[in-house]
């Protein structure tokens, strides 16, 4: 019985990449696997570090805890993925189309998620320390004690999105389009958010000890100590 079980498992790791199949716990590192189909997949805890996975359809593929330590995902589809508590390390996702996916607790260290979209993503508690996301969608995305320190946010969309708690600590988000965000008590030491437009965002016990804020647009923001801001603030709470 043993036996049969084991030959089952390996079957299933050597099964070609279609639709739903199921590479739970399979190594597929060094995997080419470009423009593959593999919509519903089943991949957790799988091991694609280095993997080729460009242009690849992922859609609605659940990787959790998955290791994908420098795979190459640019131009993938990754709509209502799953990633929670995958280890993107130095992944590239440049491109990617990533809205709705759930990466709770995911490693993004170092990743490169440029000009992806991201829209109602879900990244809490996620850490993405020095990350690449310039350009990027991340409308109404959810961002809840992400570690984002070091960052680069330049010229990305958060409009709508939950940044409570969130470290920033250093990040760039110069030309950032921040309007109606949460950043209740998040880290913005030392970031950058010239001409930044923070219009209508709540920084309610945000720390911008350092921040850079020349240009950035503060109409009708809730400043760090609640006081609201003037419609023409710019640069400075008026």
């Amino acid at each position: 019985m043993l036996g049969g079980s084991l030959s089952l498992a390996w079957g299933a790791c050597d099964d070609p990449p279609s639709r739903a199949v199921n590479w739970a716990a399979c190594d597929k590192q060094g995997a080419q696997l470009g423009q593959a189909e593999l919509r519903d997949a089943v991949l957790t805890r799988s091991n694609l570090s280095g993997a080729d996975l460009r242009a690849a359809n992922l859609s609605g593929s659940d990787l959790g805890m998955a290791r994908l330590v420098g795979a190459d995902l640019r131009q993938s589809i990754l709509i209502n993925a799953r990633f929670t508590g995958a280890d993107l390390t130095r992944a590239d996702l440049a491109a990617a189309l990533m809205s709705g996916a759930r990466l709770d607790r995911a490693r993004l260290v170092g990743a490169t998620l440029r000009d992806a979209n991201l829209e109602q993503a879900r990244l809490y508690d996620a850490r993405l320390e020095k990350a690449d996301l310039s350009g990027a969608i991340l409308k109404k995305a959810h961002l809840e004690q992400a570690r984002l320190g070091g960052a680069d946010l330049s010229g990305s969309d958060l409009t709508g999105a939950v940044l409570n708690r969130a470290v920033l600590e250093g990040a760039v988000l110069q030309g950032a389009t921040l309007e109606k965000a949460r950043l209740e008590n998040a880290l913005l030491a030392g970031a950058d958010l010239r001409a930044a437009d923070l219009r209508g965002a709540n920084l309610a016990g945000a720390d911008l000890t350092n921040a850079q804020l020349a240009g950035a647009r503060l109409g009708n923001a809730i400043w760090i100590d609640r006081r609201r801001c003037r419609p023409d603030s710019i640069g400075k709470c008026d």
